[in-house]
């Protein structure tokens, strides 16, 4: 991936305040909208979730999932153009026990302090997301299959 593009698709997870998350719910897509913090590599994506959300307990059956982020439609150009970026790989819960558990909190807290209230409810858990494989539209015709490589080149560029 060139390095425009790269850098295209740091900013749009870096600038992106909330993600689409897609599970499965009884045989079918459910998609619903989280919090999504990114790891400074891009290897994985935290999540601080209610364990009674649809979307936790799809995790908890079946912990394939999708996350995408888009980039900021300002209303002058075609939405049709506007970047995304979906990734494609498995939900696991954390513990407190877990060696990236502080940075996971901490990453999370940075980008949505707000959300600090939450960790003292005892039904919340922090989930990490380990992508597996992505796709980058960064506009008509400039799509991109990802790999974790292409997420650790996009995360150096910021």
């Amino acid at each position: 991936m060139d390095s425009a593009l790269a850098a295209k698709m740091a900013h749009i997870i870096h600038t992106s305040r909330q993600a689409s998350l897609g599970t499965i719910r009884n045989g079918f897509p459910f998609v619903s909208m989280i919090l999504a913090a990114p790891a400074s590599d891009f290897c994985a994506f935290y999540m601080h979730i209610s364990q009674i959300a649809q979307h936790t307990q799809d995790i908890k059956a079946n912990p394939r999932v999708s996350l995408m982020f888009m980039e900021i439609d300002n209303q002058l150009a075609d939405p049709q153009q506007l970047g995304r970026i979906s990734i494609a790989g498995q939900a696991f819960e954390m513990h407190s026990g877990d060696s990236d558990y502080p940075e996971a909190c901490s990453l999370y807290l940075k980008r949505y302090p707000a959300s600090a209230a939450y960790f003292a409810f005892s039904d919340f858990y922090t989930y990490r997301i380990v992508p597996e494989k992505g796709r980058f539209v960064a506009g008509f015709s400039k799509t991109i299959n990802l790999t974790l490589a292409d997420l650790r080149q996009a995360s150096q560029t910021l």
